[in-house]
């Protein structure tokens, strides 16, 4: 496993969920510093701790490890997918044309 990779994707998704390494190491019932000797390269944590270490910062395991970055916030896109679940068919099928557009937009 390419700790160098785990440490900044831990880096990245707590940033894009807005919350700081104290608060992380806390959800994950550890001392204050225990996220930050992750990131800092001075520790290590055991498979079961990184898996809790994803599950709290609110990713799949495919998507924290997803090194194509294809989906570059899933925090953001996994928001948008319990919003769209809710959604009547006919809600939906306008919200698909918009994201068309946009697409099309950018192309």
């Amino acid at each position: 496993m390419d700790m160098e990779y785990v440490r900044s994707r831990i880096t990245e998704l707590r940033i894009q969920r807005g919350i700081s390494e104290y608060q992380l190491s806390y959800e994950a019932g550890h001392s204050r510093n225990y996220i930050h000797n992750i990131v800092a390269g001075h520790s290590q944590p055991s498979l079961k701790e990184l898996f809790y270490i994803i599950e709290i910062l609110g990713v799949t395991p495919k998507d924290f490890f997803d090194d194509k970055k294809v989906n570059k916030n899933p925090i953001l896109v996994q928001e948008i997918v319990r919003e769209l679940e809710n959604m009547s068919d006919k809600d939906l099928e306008a919200v698909l044309s918009v994201v068309k557009r946009l697409k099309d937009k950018d192309m």
